[in-house]
């Protein structure tokens, strides 16, 4: 959760429930004395905006790794370091464990889940026809526009063209692909 907006809404469904909370820059939540809390009613007002709460450890870090991933796609950060060391850096756990956690929990590796989080970033960024393919693959970090194009089909089964020509622009949002 990082938009403002669902920050301001999942802040005042858990103010109405008299819940002490804090929320990060990055949009996670510490709830204090969990032992005075009803936590299935948090549960339940997270659930009713299409949040969830994460309990274990592994999910934890699933958590962690997809937000990593998402700063990737999303250009907020910019790094010399390989895809891989960031999100290890960023998570504070070697790659090798966050891969395997990953993987078992997600049923794709990491390296996936970024591929199929690009090709929806790509996607949104042709529904809004502000940039030409070259341009979209410079931003993604693609060493080529055929590296682009190609993976495009391969995750889609369209090419580039075809998905721009298509009426059912099928898409999922950045984070849920």
């Amino acid at each position: 959760m990082v938009c403002p907006r669902c920050i301001t809404v999942i802040s005042t469904e858990l103010e109405g429930l008299g819940v002490a909370f804090e929320i990060d820059r990055l949009g996670e939540i510490t709830i204090f004395d969990h032992d005075q809390v009803d936590m299935a009613a948090v549960k339940q007002v997270l659930e009713k905006h299409d949040f969830e709460l994460i309990q274990d450890r592994d999910e934890l870090l699933v958590e962690q790794v997809k937000l990593a991933a998402l700063d990737l796609v999303q250009g907020h950060v910019t790094t010399s370091l390989r895809n891989s060391d960031y999100i290890a850096e960023r998570v504070g756990q070697s790659y090798s464990s966050l891969s395997k956690t990953f993987s078992k929990r997600e049923g794709v590796t990491i390296e996936k889940y970024l591929i199929l989080q690009k090709i929806e970033k790509v996607k949104e960024l042709l529904e809004y026809g502000e940039m030409n393919l070259s341009e979209i693959a410079r931003k993604l970090g693609y060493s080529s526009v055929h590296h682009l194009s190609n993976q495009f089909k391969s995750v889609t089964g369209l090419t580039v063209n075809q998905y721009k020509d298509s009426e059912d622009r099928e898409r999922s949002s950045l984070g849920k692909a």
